[in-house]
C-alpha cells in the first residue's frame, strides 16, 4: 500500500480534536540512518537547505503531512562535553548576578531563519513544516544553571532566578515569532521537558511563576499567527495538565507506559486536548512488529469516531529503535480505514 499523500489539513483535524479522513502519522523527529533507508541514498551533510531537503523527502516517502525543522542555528551556547549522558546538575556557570551579567546572551535576530522560506520550492503540495525550538524555557535554564543549583536559587535568590527565566523566555519567544513570519510553518513544537517519572522538576507553584508565563506567550504568538502549537514534555505532568490545557496548547506529546500509557492518557484528557503519538519507546524496542501493529490498530479503534489522536511513538525515533518497529506502526495506520 502506498504512503499517504501529504495533506496538512488531516493534521489540523487531529489538532482540532476531530477525526481526520484517514489516520495521521506523527513523530517529533527521527534519524538520518532511517532517512537513508527510506530515501535509498547515503546522507552527505551539506548546507542547511540540502540537509532539510533530505529530511523532507524522507518524511514525504513515509507518509507524513509535515517535516520537522529548526528555524535557525540559534541556541544559548551551552557546550557541555557529552557522550552517552551527563548530569542535569552540570550547569554552564550562571550562579550569581555577576555571572548572569557576564553571560554572552545570544540574540535570535542575529540568526537567519530564511531556511524556512528557502525550502518552499521543495515542499510537496499539501506539506508543511513542524517547527522545533532550541530546547525549552525550563530545559535551557537548567542547562545554564544546573538542576540542584536552580532548586536552591529559587529559594535563596528568587529575583535572580526570575531574571534568568525571563532572559531565556524572551529569546525563545522571539525565535518563534521570527519563524512564524514564514508561511511554510504549519505547526509549532514547544519542546521543554518538565519532569521526572514521578513528578515535575519544580513544584506546580514554581512552574506557574517562572515557566508558564513564557509558554503562555509562545502559545498566544502561535495562535495569533494562525498556527497550531503542541507541548512536547517528558515526565509525569499529572499535576500540571490542567495548566497545559488552560494555556491553550492544541496538543500534548510524549508519553511513557511506566508513567501513563497512551490508552489511559486518551481516556483521561480527550477531548480537552489532542494527543500525539504514545506507542512507548521501550515497547517499540522490545516487542515484535506484530505486537506493535496490533497495539496501534487497537488505539485507532479506541479513537474511532472521537478523533484527536495521531499515530506515533511515545517520544521520537532515535537510531536504537529498529526501523521495522516504526514501519509496523505506519503499516497499521495505512491499513486502518475510518
Amino acid at each position: 500500500m502506498k504512503p499517504f499523500e501529504p495533506d496538512f489539513d488531516q493534521m489540523l483535524a487531529v489538532l482540532n480534536n476531530q477525526q481526520p479522513a484517514r489516520p495521521v502519522l506523527f513523530e517529533l523527529f527521527m534519524n538520518y540512518p532511517l532517512y537513508e533507508i527510506v530515501n535509498e541514498e547515503k546522507f552527505i551533510s551539506g548546507t542547511r537547505l540540502e540537509n532539510l531537503k533530505f529530511v523532507v523527502r524522507a518524511f514525504r516517502k513515509m507518509g507524513y503531512d509535515y517535516a520537522t525543522a529548526h528555524a535557525s542555528d540559534f541556541r544559548f551556547g551551552v557546550d557541555h562535553e557529552q557522550k552517552e549522558t551527563r548530569s542535569i546538575n552540570q550547569g554552564a556557570g550562571i550562579h550569581d548576578e555577576a555571572s548572569f551579567e557576564a553571560f554572552p546572551w545570544p540574540d535570535p535576530e542575529d540568526f537567519s531563519s530564511d531556511l524556512l522560506s528557502d525550502i518552499k520550492p521543495y515542499l510537496p503540495d499539501g506539506m508543511k513544516l513542524m517547527l522545533m525550538g532550541p530546547g525549552g524555557v525550563l530545559e535551557n535554564v537548567i542547562e545554564l544553571v544546573g538542576y540542584e543549583p536552580l532548586c536552591l536559587m529559587v529559594y535563596d535568590e528568587p529575583d535572580l532566578a526570575q531574571r534568568i527565566f525571563d532572559a531565556v523566555g524572551a529569546r525563545l519567544l522571539k525565535y518563534y515569532q521570527l519563524a512564524l513570519e514564514h508561511d511554510t510553518v504549519g505547526l509549532v513544537s514547544a519542546n521543554d521537558d518538565w519532569g521526572f517519572n514521578s513528578q515535575p522538576f519544580l513544584s506546580p507553584e514554581m512552574m506557574r511563576r517562572y515557566v508558564f508565563p513564557w509558554h503562555q506567550q509562545i502559545v498566544d504568538a502561535v495562535h495569533q499567527a494562525g498556527r497550531k502549537v503542541f507541548l512536547h514534555s517528558c515526565g509525569n505532568l499529572d499535576s500540571l495538565m490542567d495548566d497545559v490545557v488552560a494555556m491553550g496548547f492544541d496538543a500534548k506529546h510524549s508519553f511513557e507506559d511506566k508513567i501513563l500509557p497512551i490508552e489511559e492518557a486518551y481516556e483521561r484528557y480527550h477531548p480537552r486536548i489532542a494527543l500525539l503519538g504514545g506507542i512507548d519507546v521501550d515497547f517499540l524496542c522490545s516487542r515484535s512488529p506484530e505486537e506493535i501493529y496490533q497495539r496501534t490498530i487497537k488505539m485507532l479503534e479506541r479513537t474511532l469516531g472521537r478523533g484527536g489522536w495521531a499515530v506515533g511513538s511515545g517520544n521520537s525515533i532515535p537510531e536504537y529503535i529498529p526501523p521495522q518497529s516504526l514501519f509496523a506502526m505506519q503499516k497499521a495506520a495505512r491499513d486502518f480505514t475510518y
